[in-house]
């Protein structure tokens, strides 16, 4: 015999999609392969809770299984069947044929909302805590989200007697067929506002401006969004708030950049430094950091410094940091400093322009004389 997918997520059959989710996570850290070792029947047992969450979460699949159990939730059989079958008794009779459709559909939920957040190139790679102000409905204080006057409550609908529900019974080539579809009156709720809230006039939410903390975690990047559960728009009447949404922009940095999860650094330095090599201190994002330049060394060259690059979202350890090396030429030089490189090109044989001795033509003229 199957088991119970409410019975395997430890949640009840009136458990909303937060719960369902929830209790999944938590038993997915569990049970997951990766922690047990390889345990076989742990990893059977996680397969049936992933299962279930997948049946659950999605509100058709758990009215099919509510009804038919496993086999009507996920055969190909029975999804076609259900699913067509459904559409035609909404086209036709204006309700759903296998019941608690009709409530679920309408359920109470609040607007979800975006909005843009920037950060310094060194706050997306560290995390900071921002804060953000969004104007949306929130709920409203006075009839704490209940929409009805103070002293007052919300009553039972007069049409559905408080189900949410409406149910006709109707003749058609089929035989007689008992649809539920939401009630028109209450849209759903199964509460009637007899006396509504002066403030908010019976939505039990109003708008206004309100400041949300975002716990930007560190290793985030440019484009990236961070969801905050609930901190949406309240719902109407007290139903289920929406999420927020923030969309990261990070500003470039003057000197670093992004590869994944690790850093770039530019580093010029004088061809003297190039040639003959140097002992130099850099300033990255953790503070100073002590790097050799090797003697000989050509544009383009690498040094890499392990773990001082970005962090993973999710993981541990950090990226690495690539101190691309670009030689400069030095130019606008003294009579003195020319002098000194006039006398390296002679020790190494090479050619060079010389103003005073006609440039190189004249040079290379006499070297046949």
């Amino acid at each position: 015999m199957a088991k119970d997918y409410y019975e395997l997520l430890g949640v009840s059959r009136n458990a909303t999609e937060d719960e369902i989710k929830r209790a999944y996570r938590k038993l997915a850290r569990q049970l997951h392969p990766d922690v047990n070792g390889g345990d076989t029947e742990t990893e059977a047992l996680f397969k049936e809770v992933t299962l279930a969450y997948e049946t659950l979460k999605d509100p058709e699949k758990r009215n099919r299984y509510d009804h038919f159990g496993p086999d009507g939730a996920k055969g190909p059989t029975m999804d076609g069947f259900a699913t067509g079958l459904g559409d035609i008794f909404e086209a036709f009779f204006g309700g759903s044929p296998f019941g608690g459709g009709g409530a679920r559909s309408t359920a109470r939920r609040g607007d979800d909302l975006e909005v843009v957040l920037q950060l310094a190139f060194e706050e997306a790679v560290f995390g900071a805590e921002k804060e953000v102000t969004v104007r949306t409905h929130l709920t409203c204080t006075t009839c704490s989200g209940s929409g009805a006057r103070a002293g007052t409550h919300p009553s039972k609908c007069s049409e559905c007697g408080g189900s949410g529900q409406v149910r006709r019974v109707r003749q058609s080539i089929l035989g007689q067929v008992v649809t539920t579809s939401a009630c028109a009156k209450c849209n759903g709720t199964g509460e009637e506002i007899l006396t509504p809230c002066p403030d908010c006039r019976g939505e039990g939410r109003v708008i206004e401006e309100r400041k949300v903390n975002v716990d930007v975690p560190a290793g985030v990047d440019d484009g990236m969004k961070l969801r905050i559960p609930g901190a949406g728009g309240a719902a109407w009447r007290g139903g289920i708030p929406g999420d927020l949404y923030v969309s990261l922009r990070v500003i470039p940095h003057k000197s670093f950049e992004r590869a994944g999860n690790d850093l770039i650094l530019q580093l010029h330095i004088p061809m003297t430094q190039a040639a003959l090599g140097a002992d130099l201190d850099i300033e990255t994002l953790d503070g100073h950091e002590h790097i050799t330049i090797a003697a000989g060394t050509q544009s383009g060259h690498v040094i890499r410094i392990k773990g001082k690059g970005a962090p993973p979202v999710r993981g541990r350890g950090r990226g690495d940091l690539h101190i691309s090396i670009t030689v400069d030429t030095p130019g606008n030089l003294s009579k003195e400093q020319a002098q000194l490189l006039y006398q390296l090109a002679e020790l190494r044989n090479e050619d060079v322009l010389n103003p005073n001795e006609g440039g190189l033509l004249h040079k290379i003229r006499t070297s046949f004389g």
